[in-house]
């Protein structure tokens, strides 16, 4: 697969061009077409090496060729074999390089010919980095400047002191002056690191361009980024694992957004907060979105809004949508939901499977039409609480369809010696979801099984929308209720990330380096994390946005628990919720993961 530009944030100046000409036989890519390899290899605008071999294709050479290249079959009659001299080439350009580019004018025919027959003679290609100067020249000089992006008049365009005939290594050094001058004419736009290069011949607007020397003095580490307008307002707040890289990227073509363009033209200045990890990193993103309200920024800008679902009232409960919960009432509550909209599907959903009085009276809800076989969209079955339900319906009798009568549809007892009323409300939203979801998948093959697919799209996303918020619940709750707990996880170099996690906040982050014993680095981790008091409601220590976060991260398969605070029951219980796939709601993904 081909290196990615934006995975690469190197200067120019560390950069190795191997630049790149072939002479041909006029014939498609492989085996039977090179007559002739001529390479450059420079780094920092100095010339390192260079190679230049005749290619004997195995095949006669058309008149025309050598009439064009002055390259004869006599000429080639001695030399190398194709496989020869491509092996000799790869083992000299070394394109797997972390930081080597291979360039060549019009890369589209010349490494169309050295992949085509380097696949054909099975010597492997390594995908290596194009760059094509013709791209980049039509960037860099307009047909104001010059006629035509041919090599010969580029070349005499830039005073490279060689003029192109056609023989490929003389046409490789036209390529490298050519690439150093079109580098030159781009430099003040920019085009100064790697990544740039991949967007070099895009419209960026060139005052946009220039305003990437605003990432010139960030670190290539961990944090979070600022971009503030010229009265100092923070207009956009992101996290990133490379500072310096994300935000060069946001002045190349690669970013599209238009209201992301629109807030560039107007800044002035980034600020950079490095952090020990990633996972930091994204923490104090949010919280800077809380906190400051950027006005680019679309998510996260109201974690506190969110609503809960929760059961109020005595024994037949109602739903209720709050946004204010004790750590004691988050046990029995779903959520948050992302929109009043989301919770009311959810709240339909539940109030259908278990039988309850909708909160907005009992008038919502209505009988299907006669005949149709099965309860319309907010019809409810008998259940907890109806004094109508019969023994079949409350130990989960199949929904069957019938022409001339109702469908039964199970109601939330569907499971043998379930309670009945509050106590199955109670169940279903701290952990027993499925009392919902079960009689509602059952509703909704039933629905589909008569064609009626719309209903049954209702009922799935009215499903959906509570399994989502009860996964979330499910995931936070163990943390939420949690006063201290270290996580760690392998980096990929080697040595651990270390996160302290108390009440649900991040308390401190570490990294240890490659081979270090990590238990001192956990002792002082311990010791030098953020003291985090018990909060009285959830979200008050933290964002639930931000919980959910760290739960997703302490949860990861690869992720280790060091340590866990909360007495010798407390921490049974702690380690007894972390796991993952996480509670009920988890194992219905076919649901899930359906488009919302």
């Amino acid at each position: 697969m081909q290196a990615s530009f934006a995975q690469m944030g190197t200067p120019l100046s560390e950069v190795v061009f191997v630049v790149v000409d072939l002479e041909t036989t006029g014939g498609p890519p492989g085996a039977d077409a090179i007559t002739e390899i001529g390479a450059v290899r420079v780094r920092g605008g100095a010339v390192e090496s260079e190679m230049s071999t005749l290619v004997n294709p195995g095949r006669a050479i058309p008149a025309q060729i050598t009439v064009l290249t002055g390259i004869t079959n006599a000429m080639v009659a001695g030399a190398p074999p194709v496989g020869e001299a491509l092996s000799a080439f790869l083992a000299w350009a070394r394109l797997d390089g972390e930081s080597t580019v291979l360039v060549a004018h019009n890369a589209r025919f010349d490494v169309g010919h050295l992949r085509g027959a380097a696949r054909a003679l099975g010597l492997g290609w390594s995908e290596p980095t194009v760059l094509d100067t013709l791209g980049l020249a039509r960037r860099a000089w307009s047909r104001a400047d010059v006629p035509d992006h041919k090599l010969g008049t580029l070349a005499a365009l830039v005073g490279s002191p060689i003029r192109p005939a056609h023989r490929a290594l003389g046409d490789a050094r036209a390529t490298v002056d050519v690439l150093h001058a079109a580098l030159e004419v781009l430099a003040p736009l920019g085009v100064t690191h790697l990544e740039d290069l991949a967007t070099a011949a895009d419209p960026v607007p060139a005052r946009r361009r220039a305003k990437s020397r605003l990432a010139d003095g960030l670190p290539s580490s961990p944090g979070v980024y600022q971009f503030l307008s010229a009265a100092g307002q923070v207009l956009y707040v992101g996290s990133a694992v490379d500072l310096r890289r994300r935000v060069r990227s946001y002045f190349t073509a690669a970013e599209k957004r238009s209201r992301i363009a629109n807030m560039l033209d107007t800044t002035v200045q980034v600020r950079a907060i490095p952090t020990p990890t990633e996972i930091e990193a994204r923490v104090r993103e949010l919280r800077l979105i809380a906190e400051l309200d950027p006005p680019v920024n679309r998510r996260s800008r109201s974690p506190r809004s969110r609503p809960w679902l929760r059961p109020v009232g005595g024994p037949r409960p109602r739903l209720a949508a709050t946004t204010v919960l004790t750590l004691a009432q988050a046990d029995g509550a779903v959520g948050p939901f992302p929109s009043r909209a989301a919770l009311a599907q959810a709240r339909r959903a539940v109030e259908s499977a278990l039988g309850m009085h909708p909160w907005d009276g009992p008038g919502a809800r209505t009988a299907g039409p006669a005949g149709a076989g099965i309860p319309d969209g907010d019809a409810a079955a008998a259940g907890p609480g109806d004094a109508g339900a019969s023994a079949g319906a409350v130990t989960g009798a199949t929904a069957g369809v019938s022409d001339g009568a109702e469908a039964e549809v199970p109601d939330g007892g569907a499971a043998a010696g379930v309670p009945d009323g509050a106590e199955a409300v109670r169940l279903a939203l701290s952990g027993r979801v499925d009392l919902v979801a079960l009689p509602l998948l059952e509703r909704i093959s039933a629905l589909a099984a008569v064609e009626r697919f719309e209903e049954a799209g209702m009922w799935t996303a009215r499903l959906r929308s509570l399994l989502l918020a009860a996964c979330r619940a499910e995931k936070a709750r163990p943390l939420l209720a949690c006063p201290h707990l270290i996580a760690a996880r392998r980096r990929p170099g080697g040595g651990w990330e270390l996160v302290a996690v108390r009440w649900g906040r991040l308390a401190g982050s570490a990294i240890t380096p490659p081979g270090a014993d990590p238990r001192p680095a956990v002792r002082a981790l311990r010791a030098t994390a953020e003291v985090v008091a018990p909060p009285s409601r959830v979200g008050a220590a933290a964002g639930v946005e931000e919980t959910l976060l760290l739960a997703d991260w302490a949860l990861d398969a690869g992720a280790r628990i060091v340590e866990v605070d909360g007495g010798q029951e407390g921490a049974a219980r702690v380690l007894e919720r972390l796991s993952w796939p996480v509670g009920a709601a988890a194992r219905h993904r076919r649901i899930i993961d359906a488009v919302g």
